[in-house]
């Protein structure tokens, strides 16, 4: 159980990545991945009676989405400035089925069963203690209702050793990405039923995902040096390769959905 200083150091990890993080994660080509999303889409099975909240919203690009075809959603984030962010994407689109919260996703500040669809993309890697947020998912979703979770996953031992370490040069504030069975466990330890597994593989450009993050000096350079060296040998489970613009990678996406179980 990670204490309680190690949760106010890391809050203001991600405090710091993302406050300055969060226009350029906006404007970033493959958060808006028109194929990604279209899974992401599938997985959720939303309805336009649907009430749905979106946990570590970020900037509000999935909210925003999904406010199209649904009756509210409500996007909560740890860091102000994504959801600044995220209010100015909402009145560019002209939507009003909207409402944002600042807030730490460890313990929603919602009521039990308050939504039919919670949801969250990219996140899990930077919590701490997961299990724990995956709980309070499962508890504000109302029975019946539907868990969706998209993130990077890891393959064995190795690989995760190896991604993480570049991870963590690119932005701090990155803790691990899980494993398959451990995603898989948490789903059943909190309760939910039926989980589907979806994977999915973002393509990004190294140079492009380095100008929109703010990793320690120096240590950009270092991630160069990894991934020209991973090349043809993939140690990190991206499949880096190179082309006309430089080096490209996939990052490993997981998506898992399941419901909880309706009362009786």
């Amino acid at each position: 159980m990670p204490q309680a200083s190690d949760h106010a150091g890391h809050r203001q990890q991600v405090l710091d990545q993302f406050t300055r993080q969060a226009a350029p994660f906006r404007e970033l080509p493959a958060h808006s991945n028109e194929d990604s999303f279209q899974l992401v889409l599938q997985a959720c099975c939303l309805t336009p009676a649907d009430r749905v909240l979106d946990v570590a919203c970020g900037p509000g690009l999935t909210a925003c989405s999904f406010a199209e075809r649904v009756e509210h959603v409500t996007g909560i984030d740890l860091t102000p400035a994504m959801i600044e962010q995220a209010r100015d994407l909402q009145r560019t689109k002209g939507l009003e089925n909207l409402s944002w919260h600042v807030g730490d996703v460890a313990t929603l500040p919602f009521p039990d069963g308050a939504f039919s669809l919670v949801f969250t993309r990219y996140s899990f890697h930077h919590m701490l203690d997961p299990k724990a947020v995956l709980a309070e998912m499962a508890r504000v979703c109302a029975p019946g209702g539907r868990v969706v979770l998209v993130d990077v996953y890891s393959s064995s031992p190795e690989q995760a050793k190896a991604y993480d370490h570049v991870e963590t040069l690119r932005d701090p504030s990155h803790v691990r990405a899980l494993g398959l069975d451990e995603f898989e466990g948490l789903f059943e330890a909190s309760g939910l039923e039926g989980t589907t597994v979806v994977f999915d593989k973002l393509d990004v450009a190294l140079e492009d995902l380095l100008g929109s993050s703010f990793p320690n000096p120096g240590n950009a350079d270092e991630i160069r040096r990894i991934f020209t060296q991973d090349l043809g040998v993939d140690q990190l489970g991206v499949g880096a390769y190179a082309s006309d613009n430089g080096i490209r990678f996939g990052f490993p996406l997981v998506i898992l959905a399941a419901r909880k179980p309706a009362s009786d």
